[in-house]
């Protein structure tokens, strides 16, 4: 009784998943050239991607770019707030803040700082901050970029991070046995168990991740008894090179162009 019950509990989970995706019209565009890398594109069909270290975003006739030869190589690219874009280029300790026309609103170079920060990991927190992970120390901290004031929040961490993900209340993590965790602005650390060997996974939040493996989509959703549920999302599209989820629009890329599903994750 009690298998079937959770049967029932799963497949209206699923039905609930599978009638909240809507197909939005396939972007047309010419095969991407190998140098171009394809970030995201958001709910308003704007596309972000990287090319030849450029950063780049464009819908139709409308394209802005930022380029900044000196910093080298962008590490990460945070789009949860399109008004306040966050580039981190780590081999040069530094973050760009970029508005919704990438132009740079300000420039961030942690090795100025008083306080010695060595950043491996960055991304948007709420208040005016900023999600460091400082490598120094091992700890995961907040810059208040107004302010110019950092401070650590967390214990050291024990492992490495393998992939991470921020919003404006936590920063979650991989480490690099699998296990993931999640830290609050306050610095508490929760275990989040482990987390799929996937082709790709994106953290959407400490409840939900996307991953693919073998060109099937799937949610991992974290319930409240912190069991996690594992739903596929019936995608009708052909392979696709890599995926990205943001502000409830997921964007397959293929080498056919850019097909965009709205999709209400429960």
């Amino acid at each position: 009784m009690k298998k079937y019950l959770m049967f029932l509990i799963a497949f209206s989970f699923l039905t609930q998943c599978y009638s909240q995706i809507k197909g939005i019209p396939m972007q047309a565009m010419e095969v991407a050239p190998k140098t171009v890398t394809f970030l995201a594109c958001d709910a308003f069909e704007y596309v972000y991607t990287i090319e030849n270290n450029v950063f780049k975003k464009s819908k139709g006739s409308e394209n802005w770019e930022y380029k900044n030869v000196t910093l080298g190589k962008i590490t990460k690219v945070d789009l949860q707030n399109p008004l306040k874009i966050v580039l981190f280029y780590e081999d040069f300790n530094t973050v760009i803040l970029l508005d919704n026309q990438l132009n740079e609103s300000q420039k961030i170079n942690f090795s100025e700082h008083p306080t010695p920060i060595n950043a491996t990991a960055v991304g948007i927190a709420s208040q005016n901050q900023l999600w460091v992970y400082n490598n120094l120390n091992q700890q995961i901290g907040l810059y208040d970029y107004l302010k110019n004031e950092y401070k650590a929040i967390s214990t050291p961490l024990s492992g490495k991070i393998k992939n991470y993900s921020t919003d404006f209340n936590s920063f979650i993590w991989m480490d690099d046995n699998g296990e993931g965790y999640s830290c609050s602005l306050f610095g508490a650390i929760e275990n989040l168990g482990k987390f799929p060997n996937a082709d790709q996974l994106q953290i959407i939040s400490s409840n939900q991740i996307l991953y693919n493996v073998g060109q099937k989509i799937t949610l991992l959703s974290r319930q409240k008894d912190k069991i996690w549920i594992h739903i596929p999302l019936q995608i009708p599209e052909k392979r696709f090179e890599k995926f990205y989820y943001l502000a409830q629009n997921l964007a397959i890329f293929t080498t056919e162009g850019i097909y965009n599903f709205k999709i209400i994750l429960p």
